[in-house]
C-alpha cells in the first residue's frame, strides 16, 4: 500500500494495546496495533497529535472502546489500495456493529463471489483496523479466523460490540 506524502501520525493507548494512527490531507489513512501484520514503515511520518483528523479519530476510538453505539464518521483515505482492495474495504463498512459475515458472503457483497481468497487477502491488508471493521469477518462456520492484530484482539472487539 502506498501512502500520500502528507501522511502524519499519532499514538493512541487503546485498551487492547498501543496503536498508531495515520492521516493525510485526504483523511484517516491508517489505524494499526503496534506489531500487527502488514504494519507499514511509518518512521518517516511526522508526529502530529493535534492534526484535526487524528484528534477526531482518537475521540471516536475512545467512544468506541467506551461502548458507544455510534460508528466512525471520519473522512477516509484508502487511495493507496488497489481498486479491488478498496471495493473489499467498502464492503466491510456495510457490516453492522455486533454483526459478523463470512469471507464468502463478503466476496459476494464486494461483487466477486469467486474470489474468496483474494477477498481474504484484501481484508488482511485493511489499513484502518476497527474503523473499517475487518474484525467482523469470520470463517464460513462462524469460527474466528485471521486478524492482523491477533485473534485475542479480534475476540475482544467482537465481545465489545456484542457479536454472537
Amino acid at each position: 500500500m502506498k501512502f500520500h506524502p502528507s501522511t502524519v501520525q499519532a499514538r493512541y493507548a487503546s485498551p487492547l494495546g498501543p496503536m498508531i494512527l495515520a492521516a493525510s490531507e485526504r483523511g484517516l489513512a491508517g489505524v494499526w496495533f503496534d506489531g500487527q501484520r502488514h504494519l507499514p514503515d511509518c518512521g518517516g511520518w511526522a508526529p502530529a497529535p493535534q492534526h484535526p483528523v487524528l484528534l477526531a479519530a482518537l475521540s471516536a476510538l475512545e467512544r468506541y472502546f467506551d461502548g458507544a453505539p455510534a460508528g466512525f464518521d471520519l473522512p477516509l483515505d484508502v487511495a493507496g489500495g488497489t481498486p479491488f482492495q478498496q471495493s473489499v474495504w467498502r464492503a466491510l463498512l456495510s457490516i453492522p456493529r455486533g454483526g459478523t459475515i463470512s469471507y464468502g458472503r463478503l466476496a459476494e457483497r464486494a461483487g466477486c463471489p469467486a474470489a474468496v481468497r483474494a477477498v481474504g487477502a484484501a481484508v488482511g491488508r485493511n489499513p484502518l483496523s476497527i474503523v473499517v471493521p475487518c474484525h467482523r469477518v469470520v470463517g464460513s462456520n462462524g469460527s474466528l479466523t485471521g486478524y492482523a492484530g491477533g485473534l485475542e484482539r479480534k475476540r475482544a472487539l467482537l465481545r465489545l460490540e456484542g457479536a454472537a
